[in-house]
């Protein structure tokens, strides 16, 4: 009779303890976080635009078009200004071309470059009167596709000179040759590489304080840019989850409507290493944690074999 009881007690237990995992947490998951669409790493929203062409006009129109406002360092060309004008010219620091090419889909950038508001998904913020830094170019299709093909010939090279020019590279990469250490020389170049495309597609609006790498342009300038400051990335991987920073990095508008965040235009394996580097910094004991978390629910579910066996011995003659 008594086992009869235990078997109705765990049966409304399993029942109640169901619809709270199966129906209500769901229920208010989806109202917290209504369902999205996956990332669209294709921008499919976009007119298809020329990614190929010729390479040199489409630097003569780089260095044409381009350059008074941006720089393309790693091709010797340098801000025409100083950090400070630029901030009070444009309201943040316009970003460094060197690398675009490897970090941006193609189609995204001919786009940008052909109508930045739009493609940035940021005419809530910007038009009537306030107008957008960057104007709409007047350029044609074939020039726009030239000017892709240049940025994408010389994107690769300048990631990774950016890479072994580093400073946390050549601080470390000496040691790791000596001892003949192939796997954490090639764990650094990949650390690095995430790390310098979070900088130049991320950090002249956010910092990540826990790695001291701070925005390169100040909170406040960002604010009346923008309409709001950047928050600090640090624990961003903890508190929003990759597939949240995904959808988001990928779309802003697709999880907060009228966000001051612009859409960035990351291809996949650009987007990948965002996230990774979020991940290092702000999750660094992931693989460890996850590990201990096995140990602990074997641990407890041998625990629970063992408390039921001790049980059934002491209360068997009770019975």
């Amino acid at each position: 009779m008594s086992a009869l009881r235990e078997l109705k007690i765990l049966a409304f237990v399993i029942i109640v303890v169901g619809i709270l995992y199966w129906g209500v947490e769901p229920l208010a998951h989806s109202v917290f976080h209504p369902h999205t669409t996956p990332a669209d790493f294709k921008f499919s929203d976009l007119e298809k635009l020329p990614t190929e062409g010729s390479v040199e006009n489409g630097k003569t129109l780089a260095t044409t078009f381009c350059v008074s406002c941006h720089s393309i360092e790693k091709e010797g060309f340098p801000m025409m200004m100083s950090k400070e004008d630029a901030i009070v010219a444009y309201g943040v620091i316009p970003p460094d071309l060197s690398n675009i090419g490897a970090l941006y889909d193609g189609n995204f950038l001919a786009n940008l470059i052909k109508d930045p508001v739009k493609t940035l998904k940021l005419g809530h913020k910007f038009g009537n009167d306030k107008f957008f830094p960057m104007p709409p170019s007047p350029l044609s299709d074939k020039e726009l596709g030239d000017i892709v093909a240049y940025f994408k010939s010389i994107g690769e090279k300048n990631l990774q000179a950016q890479v072994l020019e580093s400073s946390e590279y050549k601080s470390k990469v000496e040691a790791f040759q000596k001892n003949n250490n192939e796997a954490k020389l090639n764990a650094l170049k990949e650390h690095i590489t995430n790390k310098e495309v979070f900088i130049s597609a991320c950090n002249r609006c956010h910092s990540v304080k826990y790695d001291n790498v701070f925005s390169l342009t100040p909170s406040d300038n960002i604010a009346a840019y923008m309409g709001a400051k950047a928050p600090d990335l640090s624990m961003m991987i903890r508190s929003r989850g990759e597939d949240n920073l995904q959808k988001f990095i990928n779309d802003p508008q697709k999880i907060l409507s009228n966000a001051a965040m612009p859409r960035i235009g990351l291809n996949e394996v650009s987007q990948d290493r965002v996230i990774k580097y979020l991940e290092n910094i702000g999750d660094s004991k992931k693989d460890e944690r996850i590990f201990v978390g096995k140990i602990l629910i074997g641990f407890m579910i041998i625990m629970a074999i063992f408390a039921y066996l001790w049980k059934r011995k002491i209360w068997r003659d009770l019975h």
